[in-house]
């Protein structure tokens, strides 16, 4: 019998629900420490980052690190979905358990990078998610597909295509202990190192 979405979902969920407290900490600082490695010298972009749950990992720390030379953004929850607002302290907590920033009349609909937490991912690296729904809405709604960053705790992989068409697709898997490119394994050695350089340039802000 195939593997289906929900089966997979609630295997990576189990998986992230079974660490201690000590373990939370440690994976969290390790977390922290390969996102801002891989976020080096981003300048002048517009980052959206997410509000952890109890069980998501906690990047406030790779927040404050990009607040100093970028413009963070963060999902403010509208209807089946969330629109995007400036990030601006202090942070109340909503009806679904998320601090939030203040809500904005502003019609955000461009970022440079978004940093999207992750439960599981496929073959394709595709994002399975909690089931709501929200992102995959929220990146419809994008005038240009940002450069995309999923945040696993926990590395959670299959190697079944479990995910639709509208499910969103990762450049970049990070998790404590490992960090995967979306990269087509057709590519040349030449084709790999100019999506290498392409990348970087994405990513710093270089003109």
């Amino acid at each position: 019998m195939p593997l289906s979405k929900d089966d997979f979902r609630h295997s990576c969920l189990k998986k992230m629900r079974s660490l201690s407290h000590y373990e939370l900490k440690v994976r969290d600082m390790k977390l922290n420490r390969a996102l801002q490695k891989q976020l080096q010298g981003v300048k002048n972009r517009r980052i959206l980052l997410y509000h952890s749950l109890g069980f998501e990992a906690d990047i406030s720390k790779t927040l404050k690190f990009l607040r100093k030379n970028n413009r963070i953004y963060s999902p403010f929850m509208q209807g089946k979905s969330f629109k995007m607002v400036p990030y601006r302290l202090p942070l109340r907590k909503s009806k679904f358990g998320i601090f939030e920033a203040g809500k904005s009349l502003k019609s955000i609909n461009k970022v440079d990078i978004a940093i999207v937490p992750v439960v599981g991912v496929d073959r394709q690296l595709k994002r399975v998610g909690f089931g709501k729904g929200m992102y995959d809405r929220f990146f419809e709604k994008l005038k240009k597909r940002p450069f995309t960053i999923f945040v696993q705790p926990r590395l959670c992989y299959t190697q079944s295509a479990v995910c639709d068409g509208y499910d969103i697709q990762s450049d970049l898997i990070v998790t404590p202990h490992l960090v995967l490119q979306n990269r087509l394994h057709s590519f040349n050695k030449e084709r790999r190192e100019h999506a290498k350089r392409s990348t970087n340039w994405w990513l710093s802000g270089r003109d």
